[in-house]
This record gives C-alpha cells, structure tokens and sequence, in this order.
C-alpha cells in the first residue's frame, strides 16, 4: 500500500498540462463503439477506471487498437465502431472501480438482445445502482441489482424493442442522465429526460459532434431512437477536475502565477472557476469552442482567499472538486458552508466525513451535516496522517492541503489516484521539490 508523504512547498509558478478529461474518455470509447466506422480517439486518459470502459467494449466485440502511449498507458485509440451491434461476452465485464463504466454502458446493455452481468471492486460494489435501474426498467429492459440498496453484481437482460420515456431525475445526475440518452438511441420514439438542475453535458455535447440528434428545451433534453453515431475522430481536452487541485494549491499561494494548457472548458464544467474567483483568486481564459468540447488556457494569480457559499445549483457542476474546494475554504480568511452537497455520501467514499475527518485531522474546525459541512478558515494547518479510504478525490485534496501544513503529512494508500490521474505523484514531486 502506497502513501504520499507531503511537506509544505514554496511557490507553485509553472506552465502544465494535465491529462485528459475522465468524463469524455469514457464517453469517447463508448461512442466510438456505437459509431458507424472508424474513430481516432486522441488525448485518452490512460487512467484504470477508463482502461475499464476500454476492455468493458472489446468483450462486448469492438475491436480497439492503441496507436500512441505515454508512460502511463495509451493515450491515443483508433475504435472500430460496430453501429450498436454487440455479441454477448462470455463472462462478466468487470467495472473495476468506474461508477461511469457501469450506469452508462448499462444504458448501452438495455438495448442488446442479450444478458450481461456487470461486477465491479469492493467500493463499487457499494454505490447505490437504483437510479438506473428503475428508467431503464421502464423503457423494458429488466435489470436486477443486489440487495436493497441494488448494488452491484449487476444483471441486465436486454430488449431490442426499448420504448422510448419522459423521466424526471429525482436527483440532479450526469451520469443518468447520459444512460438513459444512450439507451433512448436505441428505444423506439422519443425520450426525454427532465433534470431539476444543470449538470454536465459532455453526452449531449458527443450526441451533436457525432451527428445524433437531441434537444434542449429547458429542463428537458431529447432524442429519438434509430440512430447511430456518425464516426468522426475525436479529441479529449485536459481534465478541469484534475486540474482543479493545482488550480487550488495556486489560488491560495499569494504570488503565483499558474498557466494550464489544452483544459476543457465546458461551461458545465467551469464552477470551480468562479468559485475561485469569488474566493479571491484572479483568473483568466482563452477558450477554443472548434470541436466537440470547448478548451483551451487557463492562468490562476494566486492571492489570498476568503470564505464563500458553495450550494445550490452549483453543485452538480462541482461535485468532484468538492474535497479540494474545502482545502482551499481551509485555507482562506472566514468561513465557507457546502450544503445541498449530500450526493458526496455515494461515491468512491463517503466523501463529506471524509474530508471532515482529514480536516479535523489537520487541526481545521469543521461542522459537519447530512448535506455539506461548515469550514471556518485561517487555521494553520498542521501535519497529520489522513487515510483516502480508496478514494482518488480525497487523496489528491489532502496532498494538496499537506503542501501548506507545518509539519509532514502522511496520506495513506493511494494507489486509487490512478484511477483518474495517474502521473499526479510525479507532479506532487516536482511541487515539493520546487
């Protein structure tokens, strides 16, 4: 078992590039599949949870080949599409960790004349499985989770004759929302699916690239059955969610000057921009809207930070960069409140005790409740031991927070940073070492 082991840095003036986004390359990979030819999938994030979608598509038959490779994996694919036409895999598709893996390629299994059964690790094996099952059991295919709270092992026997739904989120949710898109490809007539907040639209955004058609009218956005996604090669722009935690250990370091490159910058993505900003911090963009995802640069002034208000319709739209943002309201003059936040209950770890717990740890006074907590600023913060409990966000946001502790900080096992970044240690290496 791994750990970093973090001590206070100096000033964090550089020019980086991070990897590329999670979201898309999961996207990317299954789309292609669906396509109707060929695509080059260049900027691939060569992290575990979507080398999962990866070999989750070749047992369904798509065959993939890496063209190109870093240190870390392959970064760019050429997927040979299969126009929705998937053979059964002889054994389950193992999910790894990825909750994106398993809810969106179950929106792909529904429509397949056949059954597949979907496993995943310990932590997925967790995280709750209704929200998907109850739409797609609606459009008819039958999908049985186990237990009362339908965690995975997973078994999804699929209809090739899907109706169409009109389906109300109960919970805010990319995520679904993209499952039940993917399975309304693929149903008879139209599907709509209403969510009571904006959340990330990288599917619907894929949808229009890949010539599929959909529409936005409010809170509802569309599409229509019998179509298959033109195959046209794509780009994944820089990871936002991983660039997020050295945007943070800038924006609170009075002084520095931090330039990241070729970031996506889709607007449902960008909350944690104006956070910052409105934490204090000085941003400025240059954005590139020519393909599918908008991207570009990004250079964060570092200054210093005052408490804010993190609630509301915002969350959805930073909900991964939730455990970094309390690093950063640590950090900043006064007191921060997350609310409306109760979806961190359900993810990789129960991320809202989790961060309370390290913050405490770290000499932070926090107050935690069912939906958020309050984080009252300005405390030095102090070396501690915080445990990730195999999760990547909670890793990389309390390594961040040891590079201003007195003292050494100790974050235990942290091989789960490569489910989303890896080469973050090397670059927490370099930080430290100036």
């Amino acid at each position: 078992m791994q750990d970093f082991r973090v001590k206070k840095a100096k000033a964090l003036s550089a020019e980086l590039e991070v990897p590329g986004d999670k979201s898309i390359s999961h996207r990317a990979v299954m789309m292609a599949s669906l396509s109707n030819g060929d695509c080059e999938i260049s900027g691939f994030l060569p992290s575990e949870d979507c080398l999962a979608t990866v070999a989750a598509m070749r047992m369904l038959g798509v065959k993939i080949e890496v063209l190109e490779e870093n240190d870390y994996g392959p970064i760019r694919l050429l997927v040979h599409g299969v126009s929705g036409k998937f053979t059964q895999p002889e054994t389950a598709i193992d999910c790894g960790n990825s909750g994106t893996t398993m809810r969106l390629i179950s929106g792909i299994l529904a429509a397949q004349p056949f059954q597949t059964e979907l496993v995943g690790d310990a932590s997925l094996s967790k995280r709750p499985m209704g929200r998907i099952i109850e739409p797609l059991s609606l459009m008819g295919a039958k999908l049985t989770g186990t237990g009362e709270r339908q965690t995975a092992p997973l078994t999804i026997v699929g209809s090739s004759s899907l109706q169409g739904i009109d389906y109300v989120l109960p919970v805010a949710s990319a995520q679904v929302k993209s499952t039940i898109l993917l399975a309304g490809i693929n149903a008879k007539g139209k599907t709509v699916v209403h969510e009571p907040a904006v959340t990330r639209d990288h599917t619907e955004r894929m949808f229009k690239y890949l010539l599929v058609k959909t529409l936005k009218e409010g809170d509802a956005i569309s599409t229509w059955g019998g179509q298959t996604p033109e195959s046209r090669d794509l780009f994944v722009p820089g990871d936002i969610s991983s660039a997020a935690f050295w945007m943070v250990a800038a924006a609170a370091t009075p002084g520095t000057v931090l330039r990241i490159k070729n970031v996506g910058l889709n607007p449902t993505r960008c909350g944690i921009l104006k956070i910052l900003v409105r934490m204090g911090a000085h941003i400025n963009e240059v954005v590139d809207e020519s393909g599918a995802e908008s991207c570009g640069t990004i250079e964060i002034h570092g200054d210093k930070l005052k408490g804010t208000e993190i609630a509301g319709d915002e969350i959805p739209n930073v909900i991964d960069e939730i455990p970094v943002l309390a690093v950063a309201a640590a950090l900043a003059e006064g007191r921060t409140i997350i609310k409306d936040a109760q979806e961190l209950r359900v993810k990789e770890s129960d991320r809202l005790s989790a961060v309370a717990d390290g913050l405490r740890r770290m000499g932070v006074p926090v107050q935690e409740f069912e939906d958020g907590m309050e984080i009252e600023g300005g405390t030095v913060l102090k070396g501690a031991e915080v445990n990730s409990l195999g999760d990547h966000r909670i890793a990389m946001a309390f390594a961040i927070a040891g590079l201003f502790a007195e003292g050494e900080t100790i974050v235990k096992d942290v091989e789960c940073v490569n489910t989303s970044y890896p080469g973050f240690a090397a670059e927490l290496k370099q930080v430290m070492e100036g």
